[in-house]
């Protein structure tokens, strides 16, 4: 629900009705197999609009660490195991952190943000905020990984920053400023 109620936070400005996929009964279960955060986002998009017949915005987003060779990536929601939660997976990337110093822990929120509409057009862009993981859980806002991410333009993790300060600058909302410039002349177009 967190990323939701986000979404809806960064889309307010546009005028536009976010609707989880939840609220429909008819949506598919859409599986998250792709190798990358487009592949993702791409699949649930155009899965999605083609079974509800409206326009669908997705997106697939999560954690690369420089130290872990790029992971959790793609499997950032489910990086300590299929029942995962955010404190299991918070502890896991501290636990595989443990040893690394300070000048290493350089990491990045990943967002890949995908439009369809029925007929599998799409329209895609790009976010991301860097960031260095911390080694110790801090602040009590947002989701997922936030208490363990520092961002160093504010000195604080992104669960210490107020929801207008983390819309600023984070990932999801990068990647949706970025889609906004082509969505309103992509929508005209759905039939």
């Amino acid at each position: 629900m967190g990323k939701v109620r986000e979404m809806t936070s960064l889309l307010e400005p546009f005028d536009i009705e976010v609707l989880s996929v939840k609220e429909f009964d008819s949506a598919p279960e859409v599986e998250e197999d792709g190798e990358t955060f487009f592949e993702n986002s791409r699949k649930k998009a155009v899965e999605i609009s083609r079974a509800l017949g409206l326009p669908a915005l997705a997106d697939d987003s999560g954690l690369v660490v420089d130290a872990l060779d790029g992971r959790p990536g793609v499997h950032s929601a489910r990086f300590s195991g299929e029942n995962a939660t955010d404190l299991s997976n918070n502890l896991k990337l501290l636990e595989e952190m443990k040893n690394v110093p300070e000048e290493k822990r350089k990491a990045r929120f990943m967002c890949v943000m995908v439009a369809a509409d029925p007929s599998g057009r799409i329209i895609s862009a790009k976010g991301s905020c860097e960031g260095v993981i911390t080694e110790e859980m801090r602040g009590e806002g947002g989701f997922g990984y936030d208490p363990l991410f520092h961002v160093p333009e504010f000195g604080c993790t992104m669960a210490q920053l107020s929801r207008d300060e983390k819309n600023s600058i984070s990932h999801r909302g990068r990647a949706i400023s970025r889609i906004m410039e082509e969505l309103p002349s992509f929508l005209k177009e759905v039939e």
